[in-house]
């Protein structure tokens, strides 16, 4: 599998990675969700170099995750703003800034914490099933293979063994 050709992959994770699987549009997601719009305030806050940073701003851009919005008209100027597409990455940035929280953490704990506005507690992100709404975790979860692909296509030979 070439990085290049990710977007053509049987695997929604994959194709998900041809986007934002680089650590430089995870950073720029995670500063769009505190806030941040404009390219010098990326190129400030993340120390990217200005072709890496269009670069990666052009491919959210192109694939609907932000657009760009202008601020200013003489001249031109425009900031980036999270598109609904965008939004819905929230879930997978808060449970990967989840995940760090818990396994690689310092000492001092978490730099940031997120509160319910609901309830003003501190929350942790917890998938739950959309049927009935049980908690669940990579245990509780079977993988079978759509009725439009192949197991063969999808799953590797251990899966298919049930191995």
């Amino acid at each position: 599998m070439r990085w290049e050709e990710l977007d053509q992959e049987p695997c929604s994770l994959a194709r998900t990675l041809a986007v934002i699987g680089d650590r430089w549009t995870l950073l720029i997601l995670r500063d769009c969700f505190l806030g941040v719009r404009r390219f010098d305030a990326f190129e400030q806050r993340l120390g990217v170099t200005r072709h890496v940073l269009a670069d990666r701003l052009k491919k959210l851009v192109a694939h609907a995750v932000l657009h760009k919005q202008a601020y200013q008209q003489r001249p031109l100027r425009e900031e980036y703003r999270l598109t609904d597409k965008g939004l819905a990455l929230h879930p997978v940035i808060l449970s990967l800034v989840h995940w760090g929280d818990t396994h690689m953490a310092d000492a001092l704990g978490p730099p940031v914490l997120h509160v319910h506005k609901g309830c003003g507690q501190v929350m942790k992100p917890v998938t739950t099933c959309s049927c009935c709404g049980e908690p669940v975790q990579a245990r509780d979860i079977e993988v079978r293979v759509s009725e439009h692909w192949s197991a063969s296509e999808i799953l590797p030979n251990e899966a298919q063994r049930g191995g």
